[in-house]
């Protein structure tokens, strides 16, 4: 869409588009409305990042019709998350889509982008791993650098102390763990960049489906942790994306 924008603007500047054709595209620019869905045109000029699909509870048929929509609006790396294989593979027989099935989310329209910064996404176990492979792969697609620390939880904390360096050299810090959700906190007190805490949903009764994990993380005693929703591996791949890229720190 950002593309579109700098294509009228060019041709009102050489005269081949009047300012009032122009003025009448922009008008119809803002969504397409598809009576399911009003594709949002305006997003990557608004925010620099094309609208992202939610696929959990729309069908495949839904998806395809708003990614036709948005491939006609010249968009790449369009982010669908939460979607099953059989719904990422009528996907792939329509569109260019590369498909992660750990966090169940589709990439369509891949394209390559240039990694920036630093952002490091750590959790506490093994299961934790979708929802970090949310986080990550969602940063990645949005330009940035990303780097793993999976399994380096509380419980055998050496893991984490011999992974120092990366942590250090973070501009921003993706902490996500289950269970009692101590991990953010522990990172929380070891770095000097903001850690967005992810509770999941991993861990047994009292856990209740991540309200442990989240009410710890809302109580942690580090300065500089903010947390976003149970299992919410994309929120935290991209606020750590706008953070990494402010102004100023880009690298």
């Amino acid at each position: 869409m950002a593309n579109h924008v700098l294509s009228l603007l060019r041709s009102v500047q050489s005269g081949t588009l009047s300012p009032e054709d122009a003025l009448v595209q922009l008008k119809l620019s803002p969504f397409e409305d598809l009576g399911y869905a009003k594709v949002d045109g305006h997003r990557a000029v608004r925010q620099g990042t094309a609208e992202v699909i939610y696929g959990q509870s729309k069908t495949p048929e839904q998806i395809l019709g708003i990614l036709e929509t948005m491939h006609r609006q010249g968009c790449e790396n369009v982010l669908v998350t939460r979607i099953p294989q059989e719904t990422a593979d009528i996907l792939s027989a329509r569109f260019p889509v590369r498909y992660e099935p750990l966090s169940r989310l589709a990439v369509a329209f891949p394209a390559p982008v240039e990694g920036r910064g630093s952002i490091v996404v750590c959790t506490g176990g093994t299961s934790d791993m979708g929802v970090a492979e949310e986080a990550a792969i969602t940063a990645e697609a949005l330009g940035n650098h990303v780097t793993r620390l999976y399994d380096v939880g509380v419980a055998g904390l050496h893991r984490l102390l011999a992974n120092l360096e990366p942590l250090m050299r973070a501009r921003v810090v993706i902490a996500v763990a289950g269970m009692e959700g101590a991990l953010a906190s522990v990172v929380g007190g070891l770095v000097d960049c903001p850690v967005i805490a992810v509770p999941t949903s991993v861990g047994y009764g009292a856990s209740f489906g991540g309200v442990s994990a989240l009410l710890s993380m809302l109580n942690s005693c580090a300065s500089g942790v903010s947390v976003v929703n149970i299992d919410n591996g994309f929120g935290a791949g991209f606020l750590a994306s706008r953070i990494n890229q402010m102004e100023g720190i880009q690298g």
